[in-house]
């Protein structure tokens, strides 16, 4: 996902449907959801039970006026469906059927419009929060989204880590990064301590070049501080240790490869190389790198 180009950023941020916020109840279980449906008719979500917090993806499927969200197990197997009929998303309202694939058990969905991520120069909003699908065993996660008057798009101003079922707000950090569907964090370990830490995606560059920031866990208190890992594209191999750094330009034309390990918490280069397209041979060569 996050070594797509920057066309097809452009082009999904501007042919697709707001992203929209609801909360409401599967039977009588409350619920946060959060869906983000392209013109094409595809789109995914996310809802979580509030007593629980515990983020599910969904994918999304829009025909006609029929909007079927499919939950999967962790095996890849479809085990319900949320469908909604005569949907239309300006509407405040949606009432849909959650169906158990396996017992053929059915629940009343009921959700209400909190929000939806609109755009365009004149439309200006602060901190509105929305549920991402990645969390950890014990807590989970709220961007935080605000748009300026002026800028078309909206922006990530910051991010809530919060404990499942107390609710109870560990820790939130301001930022400015780009907006990036649903998909904003990402949960690995990122220094190889053992102890799960998160992402948070930055922007996108030419080509597929991209970065994000990185937060790591501090045992002692319990908190997350901001890294000063830094870098394009970077892969994360929790076998050897290693990070590794790949970064293109010029259709392609250039590429730069690093490796590098972790101490004390920072990025130490292990090697690195260039290669530039030759025409002569019209092969890559060795270059030096800047």
């Amino acid at each position: 996902m996050k070594n797509t180009i920057t066309a097809l950023f452009i082009l999904i941020t501007t042919f697709v449907s707001a992203q929209i916020s609801y909360t409401g109840f599967i039977d009588k279980y409350p619920i946060e959801f959060v869906t983000y449906v392209y013109s094409d008719g595809v789109g995914s979500a996310i809802y979580a039970y509030s007593n629980f917090d515990i983020p599910i993806v969904l994918s999304a499927k829009l025909t006609g006026k029929t909007l079927v969200f499919t939950e999967k197990d962790k095996n890849g197997k479809e085990n319900a469906k949320l469908t909604f009929q005569n949907y239309n998303e300006k509407s405040k309202e949606l009432n849909g059927i959650w169906k158990d694939l396996n017992s053929g058990k059915e629940l009343k969905i009921t959700l209400s419009k909190t929000f939806d991520i609109d755009y365009g120069d004149n439309v200006q909003w602060t901190e509105r929060e929305i549920l991402q699908p990645e969390s950890f065993k014990d807590k989970y996660f709220k961007l935080i989204v605000s748009k300026e008057k002026g800028s078309f798009y909206a922006k990530v101003s910051g991010v809530k880590i919060i404990e499942k079922k107390t609710d109870k707000l560990i820790q939130k950090i301001d930022l400015e990064c780009q907006l990036w569907g649903i998909n904003n964090i990402s949960i690995d370990d990122y220094n190889f301590d053992g102890i799960p830490d998160f992402s948070v995606f930055e922007s996108s560059y030419a080509g597929p070049n991209t970065s994000s920031l990185y937060f790591l866990y501090n045992p002692k208190t319990g908190k997350y501080f901001q890294s000063s890992f830094s870098g394009t594209s970077l892969e994360f191999d929790s076998k050897t240790k290693r990070i590794y750094e790949h970064n293109q330009c010029c259709a392609g034309r250039s590429h730069m490869n690093a490796e590098y390990k972790v101490v004390n918490n920072k990025m130490v280069l292990v090697k690195k190389t260039c290669m530039e397209y030759d025409e002569k041979t019209d092969d890559y060569i060795e270059s030096k790198c800047d």
